[in-house]
């Protein structure tokens, strides 16, 4: 994190990214000194209102961050720079979106938290548009013009008051990774009583990791158990609610390529329960990183990784099999990307990470549609995971695998196969 005073002493002069929380009620001037070099923009966490209007002096901009700011209305001046396609302000308190405050290059659009209840139809009339996060506002419906948004590939619309969605949404031809939980149209079915756990019953220990919604901490029994805690960050994720990710836990049942759930914690240090997992041995590690500002939509894996085509299959079966079986139990995944695959040193891999998971009737015409966008989502990790294999390792193998990857990413979504078909396919 820089400081003010760094930059009014001149001393961040070239930087590509400034990052200031310092309790800003004006957009401090000097940043314009910056206009040379300045890519990324972080002014999350001040005390903000208000953009200058002179902000396309900033030419070379192409990431601004203000979440947590009293922003009511999406600046318009946004619209006016010419290189920026990423907007971030979650947490705001926004109303209201002009179709003016929509850079014409925007690419990954993020208003998570806000007070929106409609959004403009020049939202679908941005043509490299890949990302759009609105959960947690108060959408009932979304512009038709989405429905030309060829591009778009993730989408979150958690904890709205959708009663339906719309029908061209199971069209889009490369949407891949979808949530809608906490809303009217997706309700939660019963499901088994967790294990209750009181405070006193669990012990926390180390921080093992930490995602978009929660950290995971190493947890102990009273009778000796080896835990994971996953403590939610909020009340709302980017992806979700927090019970909507527990309620889709509970309700996977077990599966030998699912993290067991062991049940639920209530903490002192969270008015949300933790949700209380068999602890993995560690033999297993995470696959990938998730996608950066410059990715976007896709996963940044190792630059040394290379895997042979039996791990390949190994991983895409295990995966597959997992999927598959949420499928039939009603659940969308909507997060199926190679950061959430945790993997041993034999490819043995495990789904984790259901914050943008999502109830669906798989039987109705929507629902079957909406299955195959995450067939997509799987074409574009087989493609990352071969694109990481030796040209000569089994190509046959290969290229029936790419014949599979093919088929996921048709743009057609009703031609993609399910998942049991995958399944078939990778047999």
């Amino acid at each position: 994190m820089h400081t003010l005073e760094q930059l009014r002493r001149g001393e961040l002069a070239g930087i590509q990214r400034l990052d200031l929380a310092a309790g800003l009620t004006e957009f401090p001037r000097e940043i314009f000194d910056l206009a040379d070099s300045l890519e990324v923009l972080n002014l999350s966490g001040n005390q903000l209102s208000r953009l200058p209007n002179e902000l396309s002096r900033l030419r070379k901009l192409k990431v601004i961050f203000c979440s947590e700011n009293p922003f009511t209305e999406l600046p318009e001046v946004l619209g006016e720079c010419p290189q920026l396609e990423m907007v971030g302000f979650k947490s705001c308190q926004l109303e209201q979106v002009a179709p003016a405050a929509l850079p014409a290059r925007l690419r990954w659009l993020i208003l998570t938290d806000n007070r929106l209840r409609g959004l403009p139809d020049a939202l679908g009339q941005r043509p490299r548009l890949q990302k759009l996060m609105l959960s947690g506002n108060r959408l009932s419906a979304l512009p038709d013009s989405l429905a030309e948004a060829t591009r778009l590939e993730l989408l979150r619309l958690a904890a709205n008051r959708f009663e339906v969605l719309p029908d061209w949404l199971g069209e889009l031809p490369r949407l891949s990774w979808l949530a809608f939980s906490g809303n009217p149209c997706s309700p939660v079915p019963d499901a088994l009583a967790p294990r209750l756990y009181a405070p006193e019953e669990v012990r926390l220990g180390e921080l093992l990791g930490q995602g978009a919604s929660g950290l995971i901490h190493a947890a102990t029994d009273t009778e000796g158990n080896l835990l994971a805690a996953k403590l939610f960050k909020g009340q709302l994720t980017s992806d979700g609610l927090p019970e909507s990710e527990m309620a889709a836990c509970l309700a996977a049942g077990t599966h030998p390529n699912l993290i067991p759930v062991t049940g639920v914690l209530h903490t002192r240090h969270s008015p949300t329960p933790a949700l209380l997992m068999e602890r993995l041995p560690p033999r297993y590690r995470v696959l990938a990183g998730p996608p950066s500002l410059q990715s976007c939509t896709r996963d940044c894996y190792p630059a040394d990784l290379r895997l042979s085509t039996a791990q390949v299959l190994r991983v895409a079966r295990d995966a597959a099999a997992a999927v598959a079986h949420l499928h039939a139990r009603g659940i969308l995944h909507g997060d199926l990307y190679g950061h959430n695959l945790l993997v041993d040193d034999d490819a043995h891999t495990l789904l984790s990470d259901f914050g943008g998971a999502t109830f669906i009737e798989p039987t109705s015409r929507l629902g079957q549609r909406l299955l195959r966008l995450e067939s997509r989502a799987f074409g574009c990790l087989l493609a990352e995971l071969l694109d990481r294999c030796l040209p000569d390792d089994q190509p046959q193998a290969q290229q029936r695998l790419r014949q599979l990857q093919a088929r996921c990413l048709d743009a057609v979504v009703v031609e993609r196969p399910d998942f049991v078909q995958i399944q078939a396919a990778l047999h």
